[in-house]
């Protein structure tokens, strides 16, 4: 089994690379892609532990990008990627500091409602880490300000909550450019979770594989019902690679398993990994 969807602590996750190689390997997986939102920082790390546990294990290199599509954000996997890719690295490098920069925003909110939070103490207490709402969270509840994770969102950080504060994002084009660019393979995320009418997720998934989509990410933790067979049926309507991941964030997403998802029900085969080699080979640079 594989999972090509996993987050450490260079971004909202948990554990660091070097455990969730530990993690993975104790798990039985034969293969997992960091993919840390807006950031590759993780992905050495992740590798040099593999390779001196001489672990039976792929360390997959990923990101995943944010991009705003009609007032949201969608994200975009970049699975195999180079991540010494210069132009990426750029790019990723601009979207942390757009983040850093809404993120300074949304702590004045929380001050001028009585909270002394402050960006330079998030990051002294998530050192070497893009913060996201989840570090927010994390500090209100260790200070007590709300009881959990759910609590703080809904009260203080959803999008239409008192602290939020959207950011610039690129593009989803651009995302996929930049994946292109550094010689990976372009994925949409957990497509089903946009809550996108129908229609209007066709639309979109045609105008991101106009612009070099390769995937769709169809086997994914929040699945309930028919999602998985409405993601596979739309992988195979635009010809996009199907891929799967736990999006896993360890203790930040609790009862949700590196591997196999939330509560054990998600199983990713490592089949899912030759059309993705073929199509790398058949797109080298």
């Amino acid at each position: 089994m594989i999972d090509l969807h996993v987050h450490s602590n260079h971004s909202d996750g948990t554990l660091s690379p070097e455990d969730l190689v530990t993690l993975a390997t104790q798990s039985g997986l034969s293969s997992f892609a960091l993919t840390d939102h807006d950031t590759v920082s993780g992905i050495a790390k992740a590798k040099e532990a593999a390779r001196s546990a001489d672990a039976a294990i792929t360390v997959i290199a990923g990101t995943e990008i944010s991009a705003a599509y009609k007032n949201r954000d969608i994200h975009v996997l970049g699975l195999f990627i180079d991540e010494t890719d210069s132009v990426l690295l750029q790019a990723l490098e601009d979207a942390v500091h757009a983040r850093e920069l809404r993120n300074k925003q949304m702590a004045e909110r929380f001050r001028t409602l009585g909270i002394p939070l402050t960006l330079e103490e998030l990051r002294r207490i998530n050192p070497d880490t893009v913060i996201t709402r989840a570090h927010f969270a994390k500090y209100l509840i260790e200070h007590g300000h709300v009881k959990n994770s759910e609590d703080a969102f809904k009260r203080y950080l959803n999008y239409d909550a008192p602290c939020f504060v959207p950011r610039e994002y690129m593009q989803p084009e651009q995302a996929i450019s930049l994946i292109l660019q550094a010689g990976g393979i372009p994925v949409l995320a957990h497509p089903l979770l946009y809550k996108l009418p129908p229609a209007e997720l066709e639309t979109l998934i045609k105008r991101l594989k106009d612009a070099g989509l390769a995937g769709l990410e169809v086997y994914y933790s929040s699945n309930t019902g028919f999602d998985e067979q409405i993601s596979y049926s739309l992988a195979n309507r635009f010809d996009l690679l199907m891929t799967g991941g736990t999006d896993f964030h360890g203790a930040n997403k609790p009862n949700l398993y590196l591997g196999t998802g939330r509560n054990h029900n998600l199983n990713i085969p490592e089949s899912l990994l030759k059309p993705l080699y073929r199509y790398l080979e058949e797109h080298k640079r």
